[in-house]
């Protein structure tokens, strides 16, 4: 992988913003978000569908205006700049951006002349996102007849081709198979390596140990931010698991206990978490687990959802 940005990573944050809010009528989709990222980052927004993700995404790429608040994206007002933004990130949208009824090159060779690459340039960047991203032999097979990891190896190539200072992936492996993300993950780090800084947006609780930080989110607030061990530390649960086959009673008898989070039992394993509390001393015969970040997000999400 040979994509380079745009510009040169400076002290100041690829992205700061500060109460931003969007609403659609009596809708809040966005509330008061505040966030810095700084560049360099392979940056997550973690949270369920609907909960704001591509609205704030939409917003940083200056595609939505925010009805409240504000801030900046690779030091340009993300309010009114859109054009200025477009030539230094690259977007990848949940709908695909893609031409279904052209080749890979065809839409490699199109997106180049979206983004003004020069006469010289632009056959010689097409040439080398087909080789970094693995397109030689799928260069001249129609969209539209790829599986779903070709087409976002593709749109990947696509919104990089301009070799951006910040990279927006929104939902980038929804609907693609384990195999697929995999590689598509990998194809992430590359580009985060080459010195992109990277956004993504995704509900995939399991990938969350990819980023540096993120960010969870829910009913369009942010509810907190840091790495992935960060969060679990905060989060002050604990979890254990046993195997019982009176798995479902014990549930029901330690759901609403004191400090317990979640008592939930699946055939004859019964998986308990707590806060700030030892769930072995609730548990007798258990053993610990390791916290997960679904763990930390599901209960700051229910705390949320509380009335």
């Amino acid at each position: 992988m040979t994509t380079a940005p745009a510009s040169v990573a400076t002290a100041s944050p690829a992205i700061r913003v500060h109460g931003l809010e969007r609403r659609f009528g009596d809708l809040v989709a966005v509330a008061g978000v505040d966030l810095e990222v700084p560049a360099g980052e392979v940056f997550g927004v973690l949270g369920p569908n609907g909960a704001g993700k591509s609205t704030l995404i939409r917003m940083l790429c200056g595609l939505l205006t925010p009805s409240a608040g504000g801030g900046t994206v690779l030091g340009v007002d993300i309010a009114g700049n859109g054009r200025d933004l477009k030539a230094r990130i690259g977007y990848m949208s949940q709908a695909s951006s893609l031409y279904s009824d052209l080749s890979v090159l065809e839409n490699l060779r199109f997106q180049a002349g979206l983004h003004g690459l020069g006469f010289w340039r632009h056959p010689r960047e097409v040439t080398a996102q087909i080789a970094a991203y693995g397109l030689g032999p799928r260069q001249h097979q129609v969209v539209g007849t790829l599986s779903g990891g070709w087409k976002q190896r593709v749109a990947l190539a696509c919104a990089t081709i301009h070799h951006p200072a910040l990279l927006f992936l929104d939902e980038p492996t929804a609907g693609v198979d384990p195999v697929s993300r995999r590689e598509f993950w990998q194809l992430i780090g590359a580009i985060a390596r080459a010195g992109t800084t990277v956004l993504v947006t995704t509900h995939y609780m399991d990938e969350a140990e990819r980023f540096d930080r993120l960010a969870f989110i829910f009913q369009g607030k942010m509810l907190d931010v840091g790495t992935p061990a960060e969060l679990i530390v905060r989060s002050g649960l604990h979890v254990a698991e046993l195997v019982d086959d009176h798995a479902a009673d014990l549930a029901t008898q330690l759901s609403g206990k004191p400090g317990v989070i979640e008592a939930a039992a699946l055939g004859r394993s019964l998986r308990l978490v707590v806060k700030d509390i030892d769930p072995v001393s609730l548990l007798p015969g258990s053993h610990p687990v390791r916290t997960t970040i679904e763990d930390a997000f599901v209960a700051l999400a229910r705390q949320t959802a509380k009335p």
